[in-house]
Parts: C-alpha cells; sequence; structure tokens
C-alpha cells in the first residue's frame, strides 16, 4: 500500500513538472487561424484532443465550448483554457498543456524593392535583417522606410533600415510566420539643366531626404555657362506642377539657407540668359521621363 503511494506521488511530480516546464518555455509565437494545436488536460485524457484554430481564432474544447486563442502564446491559450473549464465548473483544478503542433503559415512574405521578392519559410522568430537578406536584399533604389504587417492583428510597424550598423542591429523588429514586409520605392529628385549630370537621383541616403545643394553636388555642380541665380525649383502638386524661383547662387555664396526637397520635385537651371530662360514648368517636367535615374 505503502509503494503504491509512493508510485502515484512520483507520477503526480513527474506530470505536474512536465505541465510546469512547457509553461515556463519562452514562447513568441503567437498562435493564429488555421494553426493545428494539441491539448492536453491532466489526469483527464478523454479531454485530449488534436483541433485547428477557427477562422474566427477560437479553439473548440470538446467541452466547455470555445476559446479565443489567436494572438496568445501556448501557454497563455493553456491559461484561457483552465479559466473556461473553471467557469463552467467543469474541472476543480484543471492543469492544461498546449502546443503548436503545425502553424498554418509558416512562411513570412517580402515584396516591393528587394532582389528576391517572394515568400520565405520561417518557423521561429527571425529579425527583420535576416528576412531581408533571404531576399537577396534591398536594391539599389529601394526605400529605406520598410513597413511591417502582422499576420494576427494586421498592425503595421515601420521600420528604418539604417546605414548605422549599430542603429540598424538595436532597432530591428522580430518577425513571426505569416508577417509580412513591403519595402517601397525610393522618392527620386531631378536636377535639370545647366549640371555636369543631368538626371534623376533616389532618395536612399542614411536619411532619405536631400537638399537643393546636395542635390547639386550630386550632379557634379553647375557648369560654367549656367545661370544658377535664375534656377527654378519646380514641384507636382496633384496632376500640375508649380513653379518657383530658386535662388540656387544665393545658396551656393552662403546668404541663403539650404532647402529641403521633396520625392519628385525638379530643379532646373539655365543654360544662359538667353536659352531656355522662359522654359515653362510644364516643359521641363515633360524632360523627367527620358532623365537618367542615379543612386546614391
Amino acid at each position: 500500500m505503502q509503494n503504491c503511494k509512493r508510485c502515484l506521488f512520483v507520477l503526480i511530480v513527474a506530470a505536474f513538472l512536465f505541465v510546469s516546464s512547457i509553461h515556463s518555455q519562452k514562447e513568441s509565437l503567437l498562435i493564429g487561424p488555421g494553426d493545428l494545436l494539441h491539448v492536453q488536460v491532466f489526469d483527464t485524457p478523454e479531454l485530449d484532443q488534436h483541433a485547428r484554430v477557427t477562422d474566427a481564432g477560437n479553439l473548440p474544447l470538446i467541452i466547455g465550448g470555445d476559446v479565443y486563442v489567436a494572438g496568445l502564446t501556448p501557454e497563455q491559450a493553456a491559461h484561457a483554457v483552465e479559466n473556461e473549464l473553471l467557469k463552467g465548473k467543469l474541472l476543480l483544478h484543471p492543469k492544461v498543456a498546449i502546443g503548436v503542433e503545425e502553424y498554418a503559415t509558416q512562411k513570412v512574405s517580402v515584396v516591393g524593392e528587394v532582389k528576391a521578392p517572394g515568400a520565405y519559410a520561417i518557423n521561429t522568430p527571425r529579425s527583420v535583417l535576416d528576412v531581408l537578406t533571404l531576399a537577396g536584399g534591398l536594391t539599389d533604389f529601394a526605400n529605406r522606410k520598410v513597413l511591417i504587417e502582422r499576420r494576427d492583428t494586421k498592425q503595421k510597424i515601420p521600420y528604418f533600415v539604417s546605414n548605422e550598423a549599430d542603429v540598424a542591429l538595436d532597432s530591428a523588429v522580430q518577425l513571426n510566420p505569416g508577417d509580412s514586409v513591403i519595402v517601397p520605392k525610393a522618392g527620386i529628385v531631378y536636377v535639370l539643366g545647366d549640371v555636369a549630370r543631368p538626371g534623376g537621383y533616389t532618395m536612399t541616403n542614411n536619411d532619405a531626404q536631400i537638399t537643393v545643394l546636395q542635390l547639386v553636388a550630386r550632379a557634379g555642380g553647375t557648369n560654367h555657362s549656367a545661370v544658377p541665380s535664375h534656377a527654378k525649383l519646380i514641384r507636382k502638386s496633384g496632376n500640375a506642377y508649380t513653379e518657383e524661383p530658386l535662388p540656387l547662387s544665393a545658396m551656393q555664396k552662403g546668404t541663403r539657407a539650404d532647402l529641403p526637397l521633396l520625392a519628385d520635385d525638379i530643379i532646373y537651371v539655365p543654360f544662359s540668359y538667353m536659352r531656355n530662360f522662359g522654359l515653362q514648368a510644364s516643359g521641363v517636367a515633360a524632360s523627367v521621363g527620358s532623365a537618367a535615374v542615379y543612386k546614391f
């Protein structure tokens, strides 16, 4: 009799430690619709079940009805089931363990300006930098302001892929299976007219911004025959273009402050007082389509 009690005690302790070890695991992947779960209720084997989470995010129990588990870790879901069993007075002291046997979505999608867009298999959380590496990295025309969408909550999380290694690593977001990463195209600004290398320049520097003087410098500066004092800033507004004088000569001399540019802005530097001096904004904008585009 004493041996039987001792064996029973050992079994109870072993089972308790088993359940506790499952609960104490570091669980960071969240349960989502379509995931296949294994539900175990200690000392009640008839309630052991394998069930998929419904599209509504519920886990249908053998008894006790549905329990909402989407967005929870397995440990949190186990507590939710325990509370439901207690609430329904189905068990006095329920001990539940839940494991994910199969995640419905084990891929993360990467679209946009990466070298190899597509869906990549991951079964554990991965850094956004790891996932971008799987997709071949950013293209030369990628905007460093990427957007992450969570599978379950549809929450949108911005992330900036900094050129500074420490900043990029320290701020990296963890991605879960089913999440998506969208890498948009970087903005382009144009400098046309009498400069060394007229064309479009992508805003892919570390700040994803550029000023008038920085853009002119990227284009090799103004030529000797240019008239920077009569430069123009042409800005797109809806389907039309607005034009305003740009004191480029004064900026170059340091008597006027430099100005930040917006995506699609056009700087036009006249060739001479006589040539193209009266060119309208629409005429300058029409030449943008044939302009060469350079990366920074």
